[in-house]
């Protein structure tokens, strides 16, 4: 009887949800036109991203100039320049500029578009949680990109411009400082990803704040190899400046799996307590019909 209850009660949820998923069915031809329609519309948006973003390339370039420049005045290396190598190097910074921006303005767009189409198979309560992550993925994503920009690409740049002295001064290509900068953003947006993935595997059962605790000691040493490998620049500062954030967005993940797993560990309590006190009442009824219980069967056959 109480499993019965309980399978019950699961039941008219799902019904619903299936009830929902049947009426968002569509043939596969179908389900081909919406493909086309999406990444028509996500092309659409990041061709006039592109669009803008080269229109305004060399502003976003003096944009990212300022922490090199800044630097290079404090080292008193003479006045601050950057130069290229081949005649068409300008141009080609300007296109991956406008590239990489233009992915960043579009993206709210293009993430819209794939969740409209992945949408109709997933159940209301998915279709929350998706919503939920992909806003804040974008979120923590660009998050570790300003962070990066703010906090940490003048002091990497100060440590290398240090070596530069009166006879031995900085000559800079704009390929190569564009690639530099926009490989640092783009692994601290990445880095900062971390707590949302974290969050997600103690979601669904892989890991809980107790294990992330435990292993606390050997992702501080994971957390430098990875800015070994990550950081595009060789030297210790830029190492360091990214262990340092993975080391506390980790501790501060463990905040989040214990409140995800406190949660589900409640939940759990809960649903065998119901258990429990169905079964209880089922033997209580089947006492006052008159009938054996399963225990007092099981007992019989043991003797048996």
């Amino acid at each position: 009887m109480a499993k019965r209850a309980v399978s019950e009660a699961d039941e008219d949820e799902p019904s619903s949800d299936g009830a929902e998923l049947e009426d968002s069915r569509m043939p596969f031809l179908a389900h081909l036109r919406e493909l086309r329609d999406r990444v028509r519309n996500a092309a659409i948006f990041f061709a006039l991203a592109f669009g803008v973003c080269f229109y305004f390339a060399s502003e976003i370039y003096d944009w990212l100039k300022v922490p090199l420049f800044d630097v290079w005045k404090v080292e008193k290396l003479g006045q601050p320049h950057l130069v290229f190598g081949k005649l068409t190097e300008p141009f080609w910074v300007d296109m991956s500029i406008a590239l990489w921006a233009g992915i960043f303005l579009a993206s709210p767009f293009i993430f819209y578009q794939i969740w409209k189409f992945i949408a109709p198979g997933l159940y209301k309560r998915e279709r929350k949680i998706t919503v939920a992550f992909a806003v804040f993925s974008a979120v923590f994503f660009i998050s570790g990109a300003l962070f990066c920009y703010e906090f940490v690409l003048e002091k990497i740049y100060g440590f290398l411009l240090s070596y530069g002295e009166k006879d031995l001064q900085p000559m800079l290509m704009m390929q190569d400082y564009l690639d530099l900068t926009r490989n640092m953003m783009l692994a601290f947006g990445a880095v900062f990803e971390l707590p949302l993935l974290l969050y997600f595997l103690a979601m669904v059962g892989l890991t809980t704040h107790r294990g992330l605790w435990k292993f606390n000691r050997w992702f501080v040493v994971i957390a430098f190899i990875v800015g070994a490998i990550l950081t595009p620049s060789p030297d210790v500062v830029s190492q360091i400046m990214m262990a340092t954030p993975m080391i506390v967005l980790y501790n501060l993940s463990i905040l989040g799996a214990w409140q995800v797993t406190v949660k589900r560990e409640r939940a759990d309590r809960e649903l065998r307590a119901r258990e429990a006190a169905a079964d209880a009442k089922e033997r209580e009824e089947r006492r006052a019909r008159g009938e054996p219980d399963d225990d007092d069967d099981d007992d019989d056959d043991d003797d048996d």
